[in-house]
């Protein structure tokens, strides 16, 4: 431990010392053969820049002097200024960065975009830049198709420049015009040839302008706490009746989408409106304006000509940035990037934002963290004295002490696609489940599941995108757990192949979701009875070939039921070969489904119940008749939540899937050697159980 805190120590210091000291411990001027230097440690250290401009740049110093072409820097700071003078004396060519226009979730995150440019800086009026060449260039019919595609897609998925802060769920007033204040000194307002009097001209001018309605002033996140960083008075301006400020973070298109018009000196948010159709008046010369979509109180620099809203977007967002897939950290596309945001922006508003999480391991927390991002997540033990309308969250079924009428409980589990080993291993999942209403294995009692199967009609869209789903699945042979590798063949043999999965009898699935039938051996015999003529396998579960649960106390009598025992095969590589299914609450009933295998249930899992298995107990409620692509909508992409292994963000589950079957092509993960020692003594206690119960 004393180690491990030396290190860390040394390289909290290391990022803190002088440039030449972390210049000689990275190592960048080794690197030969690099075709940019950087005039800042910041930009050669900064791994999502070093893929999105192809190298890691070597960094520009006048003690070690190297050949390199070109000099990069950051915008109008100090090394972008710098790199323009290096350029300049010694003839090389300069590439100056800014962050792109949908640059990441968070403010913090590392960029998913950025700009390049080699002749300006897009924000910089004074100059001419690469993006003024983008905007004036004609667009195809197809390029033209793309820009106003990704205007929907944009609006669709309601994302921004920075998406962490939470939607503004306030009333609005019905008529209003939209104000936005900027940060005190931001470069791009002298660079687009304003003044801080601008400010107060534009707000007057939206009063003027606009007398029968509101002006909503907006001031910048970065003002929080800060007054004197905006330009306006907001204790004066309170008390003017027509004004309203909003100065809590929060995130910008609600305000966009409702305003009359907006009113910017040179702040992005003048962009966004355009793309959502809104009328702009700038006080400044931002890249936007001066095209003849804006209304401008300056006038436009002479090499600025009219261009139309998709020459503007495909401009600035499709030639002029550089993307950054954050799954697959190679270059992509910005509807990649959009989809991404706006995908992290839709499961940060289905929960509540503050969530007690009552009675979680040290294990499991840093996972929650991931599967919420943006809570306010309050760890505790137990669930005495919280708040009457307190949002709980707990893992499976247990039971929450004092509940109140007005107290929300979600109720956690793993989901259907988990990881390649399993969860009693403490591997860590892709997929969790979050349940407010019930959990999806208790049929005694509604589940969000049940109810999205039950009442939501999926449109086309979301079938196909199940069916080919359902592709993905199959081909890849992803399962929950992904273990097993030893092949298995099919008997030669005439007789039905049914396949019988174990279960764990302990398991919360067996007591809530079997009415009857709650022993795997019970099972067994019953499907033997009914089915003297057939060929049974009986696969028990994974959890307990491991010695991780304890077997059911018959389970050594399996061979009186079946013809063949099978422990350690790929569950993909059997339903490639049985004939049916018979099962109690298995998810291997689930997948068989998927792969168009007809399935008996003895009890009551999710997915019975909707015309697709032969029921034994069908639950009440369940009256829906649904396809099979209705049930893996339902299942597989709105009830569960994904993480991807590689960028820690919320994903999709076709993300899920391809790193599941690149995991399990690696090899199921291990367990560390201390868990296996307790594996080990589990084991032992659980076959002491067995000769105890014979």
């Amino acid at each position: 431990m004393k180690v491990w805190r030396f290190i860390k120590l040394s390289m909290r210091r290391l990022r803190k010392a002088p440039q030449w000291v972390r210049l000689v411990c990275s190592g960048s001027f080794r690197l030969t053969n690099a075709t940019l230097s950087a005039t800042s440690m910041d930009l050669c250290d900064n791994p999502h820049l070093q893929l999105l401009l192809g190298e890691r740049p070597r960094f520009h110093s006048r003690l070690l002097r190297h050949q390199v072409p070109t000099v990069v820097g950051w915008g109008r700071k100090w090394s972008g200024r710098r790199a323009q003078d290096i350029a300049l004396r010694e003839g090389k060519s300069r590439l100056l960065i800014e962050d792109g226009f949908v640059r990441s979730v968070g403010r913090n995150d590392l960029p998913l975009s950025i700009v390049c440019d080699a002749k300006g800086i897009f924000y910089d009026a004074t100059v001419p830049s690469q993006l003024e060449t983008h905007i004036k260039t004609p667009l195809s019919g197809a390029e033209s198709a793309r820009a106003n595609d990704l205007m929907t897609l944009w609006r669709d998925q309601r994302v921004s420049k920075y998406n962490d802060t939470p939607r503004y769920n306030s009333a609005l007033p019905d008529n209003y015009v939209l104000v936005i204040d900027q940060v005190y000194g931001d470069l791009s307002i002298p660079s687009g040839g304003a003044t801080p009097a601008d400010f107060s001209n534009m707000l007057q001018a939206a009063l003027d302008e606009n007398p029968t309605s509101t002006i909503i002033l907006k001031t910048h996140p970065d003002q929080a706490g800060n007054p004197k960083r905006g330009h306006f008075n907001i204790p004066a301006l309170r008390q003017n009746p027509r004004i309203k400020i909003i100065d809590a973070a929060c995130h910008p298109v609600q305000l966009i989408a409702q305003a009359k018009t907006v009113y910017t000196v040179t702040s992005q948010v003048g962009f966004e409106a355009l793309i959502w159709g809104k009328p702009v008046r700038c006080f400044g010369m931002p890249f936007y304006a001066g095209w003849g979509l804006t209304t401008d109180a300056q006038p436009a620099p002479s090499r600025r000509t009219t261009a139309t809203l998709a020459q503007l977007v495909h401009g600035a967002l499709i030639k002029y940035a550089r993307y950054l897939d954050p799954e697959t950290q190679r270059p992509c596309d910005v509807e990649v990037v959009v989809r991404h945001i706006g995908l992290q922006r839709k499961l940060m508003r289905d929960l509540p934002k503050t969530i007690y999480a009552v009675g979680f391991s040290p294990w499991k927390r840093p996972i929650l963290r991931q599967f919420l991002p943006g809570k306010d997540l309050r760890f505790i033990k137990a669930a005495r004295d919280l708040p009457k309308d307190a949002a709980i969250a707990v893992w499976g079924v247990r039971h929450v002490l004092g509940q109140t009428a007005q107290q929300t409980v979600i109720r956690i589990e793993d989901g259907f696609l988990r990881s390649s080993g399993l969860g009693a291993d403490l591997i860590k999942p892709v997929s969790w489940t979050f349940d407010d209403l019930g959990i999806y294995f208790d049929p005694k009692a509604p589940s969000r599941l049940e109810n999205i199967l039950q009442s939501k009609a999926f449109p086309p869209a979301e079938k196909s995108r199940a069916r080919a789903l359902i592709d993905l699945i199959c081909s890849s042979g992803v399962s929950k757990y992904n273990i097993g590798s030893k092949a298995w063949r099919r008997p030669d043999t005439q007789q039905r192949v049914i396949l019988v999965p174990g279960q764990v009898e302990a398991d919360a699935s067996i007591q809530a979701g079997c009415p009857e039938i709650k022993t795997n051996m019970a099972l067994l015999a019953k499907i033997r009875a009914e089915n003297p003529d057939a060929f049974i396998l009986y696969k028990p579960h994974p959890d307990v070939v491991a010695g991780l649960r304890k077997a059911g106390a018959l389970d050594t009598t399996a061979r009186q039921y079946c013809d063949l025992v099978v422990r350690h095969v790929d569950p993909a590589a059997l339903l490639a070969q049985v004939n049916e299914v018979h099962t109690l609450t298995s998810l291997m009933g689930f997948e068989a489904l998927m792969r168009g295998i007809p399935v008996t249930c003895y009890g009551q899992p999710f997915y019975a119940g909707w015309g697709l298995t032969k029921d034994i107990a069908p639950p009440p409620r369940r009256t829906a008749q649904l396809a099979i692509e209705d049930l893996v909508a339902g299942a597989l992409i709105e009830y569960p939540r994904y993480v991807s292994r590689v960028s820690g963000r919320l994903t999709t589950p076709e993300r899920a899937i391809l790193e599941l079957s690149e995991w399990r092509q690696n090899g199921p993960s291990q367990m560390p050697v201390s868990r296996r020692m307790l594996r080990s003594v589990l084991r032992l206690w659980a076959q002491t159980g067995l000769k105890r119960s014979t």
